[in-house]
């Protein structure tokens, strides 16, 4: 079976007979009852292999092609995005919560921005981050689009990439509040969906049109 055969939010393995799907998990968060599904799943099915992902989702690895849908009902959660060209997730730090480094609410600010741009269509792949201090855990100058909270607020920053090309992402505002992070966001995402090539991440973009260009079309 070829990738391109693959059953519903599954990602073919190397062994070209079994699949990885990756429940969503908003910014990390998994219930009780999830994690009572998970593990109900991981024993009817035989998963083999569950994996925490640098994106805080859980893979489940190993799973046979004719297990996936009933495991998908079983769940009950939403399915996962991985290789669609689209917002994948949004990661973040306990930031305000629990964390005694923590100078701002990273949890409650990533649920909001997961609720508005997860899923939502995009030339490439997008990765979201939010960390609730600058020390930065939740790697948002290596996202496509990352925030990083500080006591003055938010700061913004787009075009970081982790892979084989890293960058780091640019500052584009400082000082923000959560609203002025949610408007800014909403601006940088739309001007990429609009003016991105297929399949060009976000450091790619900004390599190509360069970030002053970009920050002039975004805060005018």
């Amino acid at each position: 079976m070829s990738a391109n055969d693959a059953p519903t939010g599954a990602i073919l393995q190397r062994d070209q007979q079994t699949y990885a799907i990756v429940p969503r998990t908003p910014v990390g968060l998994i219930s009780p009852e999830v994690l009572e599904a998970l593990n109900l799943v991981v024993k009817k099915y035989a998963v083999p292999i569950v994996k925490i992902t640098s994106g805080q989702r859980l893979a489940l690895v190993g799973v046979k092609a004719e297990d996936v849908d009933a495991i998908w009902k079983d769940l009950g959660t939403d399915v996962g995005q991985a290789l669609e060209l689209c917002v994948h997730f949004v990661q973040a730090c306990p930031g305000t919560s629990v964390c005694k480094f923590g100078v701002q609410d990273s949890l409650g600010l990533g649920l909001e921005m997961e609720k508005l741009f997860v899923g939502r269509d995009l030339p490439g792949k997008f990765k979201l981050s939010v960390s609730g201090c600058p020390f930065c855990c939740s790697e948002s100058f290596v996202r496509d689009l990352g925030v990083l909270g500080k006591k003055s607020g938010w700061t913004v920053i787009f075009g970081g990439h982790p892979g084989a090309r890293p960058r780091i992402g640019d500052v584009v505002a400082e000082d923000l509040t959560k609203e002025q992070v949610i408007e800014l966001s909403e601006k940088l995402i739309g001007y990429y969906a609009a003016n991105a090539k297929k399949r060009e991440r976000a450091a790619r973009f900004v390599e190509r049109l360069g970030i002053e260009a970009i920050k002039q079309a975004v805060l005018g």
